[in-house]
């Protein structure tokens, strides 16, 4: 009798939850004025794309005290390599199966847990000394990290129709600049204010003002409110439902079409440069050229500043200047990104204002890329039945790259430093080919689906 009674009493704690995650039901009982539902669409919109911002304050936070960490001897280069790398590859998974998860789920309830847990995963690393705990909290970290920009998507198509929703996705995709940017000022004047350790901690506590925001002012769905879908998109939603048999088909074709897989090859060796800049960036600066940590921050996110622009302005300059061809523009924005990190690592010495040219070039070429390379221009000659496949083997492709370099990075700096006078000494000569070397495959890979033809 006992034993039933635990059975059911889990069944039905796993059904709470069940419920509590599900999405909003449809509210048949009220309407809403037109006024109020923009207002609310408009809070949700901002709320949506704050609240991804601060998930990469609680991703890249690690990235800001490496070396800290470095100086004070809790940790190896390579073995900062290995936790950073925890995320990316826990990430990869996490966002294709979290992708189908927010589908299903109350997008606000989903977003505000995942970043929840990540200003946890940070907090409780602000008091930890030991490697295996920062490796498996950091791997748990992209885990949910990985329910961040499912949900801030969902929420957008719930949100926005066809004729919006590709200029609000624009402004959202900038999100991650506005979290960089935030990260590499904020945190990083913790930093330099009362060390590493008050880096993470601030970084949880950012977290958890985010989960509050998240709560108060984003919604799940306009149906809930009492919008109901008009007769015109009711009847799309129908269409869908009739054509998911072919699902499986267009998945398959995405699988088998050769241009798709390069073009997830390209992103690859592109985030490894976005992220040799993003997580090593500052420690770079720092061991290389002599800056301080505020300082060496201050120039990263620059390139985070501007990648705000490239972001939100791709998509206007591929639709009206290039007639919806992604080519030229992510072939101009690669060969910037070429020669933005080759005048970053092949200048030795401090120079400000070289440096901060370096990180507008690379964060404008970056910030077109990440949405072309990254997907986009996958989804363009994928069938649209099959655009999240597609995205989903880009993303894998991307983040699989992204750890990739923090594991290499990692290795190859501590393998090239020496001591000298008890004072460390690194030559950062592989480090710079790697990342350039990168960045020129990334280009040479996207001009070869340069006939690629597009599914319209």
């Amino acid at each position: 009798m006992e034993t039933i009674d635990t059975s059911t009493r889990k069944r039905s704690l796993l059904q709470r939850v069940i419920d509590f995650y599900s999405i909003s039901s449809p509210n048949y009982d009220s309407t809403t004025p037109k006024e109020r539902f923009n207002r609310i669409r408009l809070a949700t919109f901002i709320s949506a794309t704050c609240g991804y911002a601060l998930y990469y304050v609680c991703r890249l936070s690690m990235n800001i005290v490496r070396k800290p960490i470095v100086e004070n001897g809790l940790f190896t280069e390579t073995e900062l390599g290995i936790i950073g790398s925890c995320l990316f590859f826990v990430y990869a998974v996490g966002k294709m199966a979290n992708g189908f998860l927010a589908d299903r789920c109350n997008a606000r309830r989903f977003m505000a847990t995942g970043l929840l847990l990540t200003a946890i995963v940070n907090l409780l690393l602000g008091f930890s000394n030991m490697f295996i705990v920062f490796a498996v909290l950091w791997g748990l970290n992209g885990w949910f990290q990985s329910m961040g920009a499912p949900a801030g998507v969902v929420s957008l198509n719930r949100w926005y129709d066809n004729k919006d929703r590709g200029t609000y996705y624009g402004i959202w995709s900038a999100s991650h600049n506005i979290g960089e940017a935030v990260t590499f000022i904020t945190v990083a004047a913790l930093v330099s204010w009362a060390g590493w350790r008050s880096g993470m901690i601030g970084a949880g506590i950012i977290g958890i003002l985010g989960f509050g925001m998240l709560l108060l002012f984003m919604r799940d769905t306009p149906q809930s409110l009492g919008f109901m879908l008009n007769l015109k998109t009711a009847t799309a939603e129908s269409s869908k439902a009739a054509e998911t048999e072919d699902f499986n088909k267009a998945q398959k074709a995405v699988l088998k079409n050769p241009a798709i897989w390069i073009l997830a090859l390209g992103s690859a060796f592109m985030y490894i440069s976005r992220y040799a800049v993003n997580s090593w960036g500052v420690f770079y600066l720092e061991a290389q050229k002599g800056y301080s940590t505020l300082d060496a921050s201050l120039i990263i996110s620059i390139s985070s500043v501007c990648g705000i622009v490239g972001t939100v302005a791709s998509g206007f300059i591929s639709d009206k200047v290039f007639n919806g061809s992604r080519n030229v523009p992510a072939l101009v924005s690669g060969l910037m990104n070429t020669l933005a990190l080759c005048l970053f690592l092949l200048v030795p010495g401090e120079h400000f204002w070289l440096d901060v040219t370096a990180m507008v070039l690379f964060g404008l070429g970056i910030g077109v890329l990440i949405c072309f390379l990254g997907g986009l221009m996958a989804v363009d000659i994928a069938p649209k039945a099959a655009a999240g496949a597609a995205l989903g083997v880009v993303g894998i492709a991307s983040y699989l790259g992204a750890g990739l370099q923090d594991v290499m990075n990692g290795i190859l700096i501590e393998g090239n430093k020496t001591v000298v006078n008890g004072t460390e000494v690194y030559d950062f000569s592989m480090v710079n080919w790697f990342w350039i070397g990168s960045a020129f495959l990334s280009v040479i890979l996207t001009a070869l689906v340069w006939n690629a033809k597009r599914n319209d």
